[in-house]
């Protein structure tokens, strides 16, 4: 297989000199990224796991709070409790900002505003216990989720980013580096070329000046 160099090269020292500084840059720039791309999918999977574990948890305490919810329908019936829901107060706002990782924004949901509610927001009368724990169960259930939506946020932002990073990696590892050696050794061989044939020439030029003194 024929090695592939640089176009518009000139086999000239300068150029040499150019085309070494260039593999020294690249190879250390690709040393760089692979530094980068290591650490960027180590904390994505960092972050799939932290996922995963809450995702766990959140299931067992959404099906733990479903069932205290249909308890409460068959103790109130499903039109009271219904009514009972639209009682339900605003939680409060939520805003974004960004991390930064190696350069990677990644969104944070703030929750400072998010309201912690310690009592229904029904009265005792007509509704019993059960929807007491039912209200409370999935009031605890909103930062978690909240929690589990910005690491989704942060695994997609790293996915693209791994994969970027990926892509110059292999450019660089497949594409310019062997074309920087391979464009060296081609201006090495053509100055060595070169050189031969400045010698023999000047063997030649030595060689008839000999001749014309005798």
């Amino acid at each position: 297989m024929v090695e592939q160099i640089l176009e518009g090269v000139n086999p000239t020292r300068m150029e040499l000199l150019e085309t070494r500084k260039k593999i020294i840059l690249a190879e250390k720039g690709h040393k760089l990224l692979e530094e980068k791309r290591d650490a960027l999918v180590e904390r994505f999977f960092g972050m799939i796991d932290k996922r995963n574990h809450l995702a766990n948890e959140i299931k067992e305490e959404l099906k733990d709070a479903f069932l205290s919810l249909i308890q409460s329908q068959m103790i109130m019936g499903e039109n009271k409790v219904e009514d009972a829901s639209y009682l339900t107060v605003d939680a409060g706002e939520i805003s974004f900002e960004n991390d930064n990782i190696m350069g990677v924004k990644i969104p944070r949901i703030n929750q400072k505003n998010i309201k912690t509610i310690t009592m229904p927001p029904y009265g005792f009368f007509e509704t019993c216990s059960k929807l007491d724990d039912t209200q409370k169960k999935f009031g605890n259930l909103i930062t978690k989720l909240l929690d589990i939506a910005e690491i989704e946020g942060g695994i997609k932002c790293l996915s693209t980013e791994i994969e970027k990073t990926k892509r110059r990696v292999n450019v660089l590892e497949n594409n310019l580096i062997p074309k920087l050696h391979a464009t060296r050794k081609y201006i090495e061989m053509q100055l060595e070329e070169q050189e031969r044939e400045d010698f023999f020439r000047r063997k030649r030029i030595k060689a008839i000046m000999e001749l014309k003194k005798k």
